[in-house]
């Protein structure tokens, strides 16, 4: 009878020491369930891990967590509903664990693990890339259906592109392969020689001379998009993962400009004049519809997008001009 009490005792312990680490992952640290990022990508730094500790020794940024701790394979599905389906021009190449496999490359620099001031981050940044993700490969617009927001990824890869997308002012650093071209690949669609040089540099991939692998692998195919999202377009230019957390400050050139940290300015980034400073657009406003309804998917609310004024670019003066940004 002592020894069964002594059982029960220590479970009951058990069980109060795991609510107690729950109760506080977000008053302490968060250690994170993935490891140090295995090599460096040029540009990207680590994201300190989030310490234990009273709260004046909590680093303004830190990371924690991983993405497939909060985002799982039924929210996936749910956003992705119709990438199968018959009209998909993708059907079968897209799925749950190749993204979280992808992810886990870039958790360490912080994509989907950020804290900024206690604020867990990584639930809204992920609504937001794959935002830009299920617009960008989206066939909802050819389709008849009521439910335009659920047919992302349908698409891998550019369709019927008349350009070889190689430009010759490149050809030292990146030589234009014969007989390829460099259309837009992947989950966030990259163009261009150069943009497939440094991509492939970072990721230790040959994707200069072999582009049609981010069309034949689910996981570098995300790769390859999140890459986009953390890389800045242009040294001492914030990217798009920067911008959306509030790792950027904005300066007072970027006030005049009305740039500021927020959703709006991701797309600024990304695809500059081609979306912003138009004022209200249908292009702008669907990759907005998207971010609103992800966020409810994840739990999250759009009412925790923020004001339009974050949301959207419409007003916003661009970083680039159209040249410089890639559609």
């Amino acid at each position: 009878m002592l020894l069964a009490k002594l059982i029960e005792y220590k479970v009951l312990l058990t069980i109060l020491a795991f609510i107690l680490v729950l109760v506080n992952c977000d008053e302490s640290s968060v250690k994170p369930s993935f490891g140090e990022a295995s090599g460096t990508i040029n540009g990207l730094k680590n994201c300190p891990r989030c310490n234990k500790g009273p709260r004046k020794n909590f680093n303004p940024r830190c990371c924690g967590r991983a993405v497939s701790d909060y985002f799982q394979n039924d929210q996936f599905e749910k956003m992705f509903s119709n990438r199968n389906s018959l009209e998909a021009h993708a059907k079968g190449f897209w799925d749950y664990h190749s993204f979280i496999t992808a992810s886990a490359h870039f958790q360490p620099y912080g994509f989907g693990t950020t804290y900024i001031n206690w604020n867990f981050m990584g639930t809204k940044e992920i609504a937001a890339f794959l935002a830009h993700v299920g617009t960008k490969t989206s066939c909802g617009h050819k389709v008849a259906t009521k439910e335009q927001l659920a047919w992302g990824l349908c698409y891998n890869k550019e369709m019927n592109s008349n350009s070889d997308y190689c430009n010759e002012h490149y050809k030292n650093a990146y030589p234009c392969a014969s007989g390829v071209a460099y259309y837009g690949r992947g989950a966030l669609p990259i163009y261009w020689n150069y943009n497939y040089g440094e991509a492939g540099k970072d990721l230790k991939v040959d994707l200069l001379n072999h582009p049609e692998y981010i069309e034949q692998n689910s996981t570098l195919a995300f790769q390859v998009a999140i890459w986009r999202w953390m890389k800045p377009i242009k040294e001492h230019q914030p990217s798009a993962h920067d911008v959306f957390i509030g790792y950027w400050t904005p300066t007072k050139n970027d006030t005049i400009a009305k740039r500021v940290s927020g959703f709006g300015a991701t797309m600024n980034v990304l695809y500059g004049d081609l979306l912003c400073g138009k004022g209200d657009n249908e292009s702008m406003n669907n990759i907005i519809s998207h971010y609103l309804y992800y966020l409810d998917l994840m739990g999250v609310g759009r009412e925790e997008a923020g004001p339009h004024d974050v949301l959207s670019c419409a007003k916003q003066v661009v970083f680039n001009p159209s040249y410089s940004s890639s559609p």
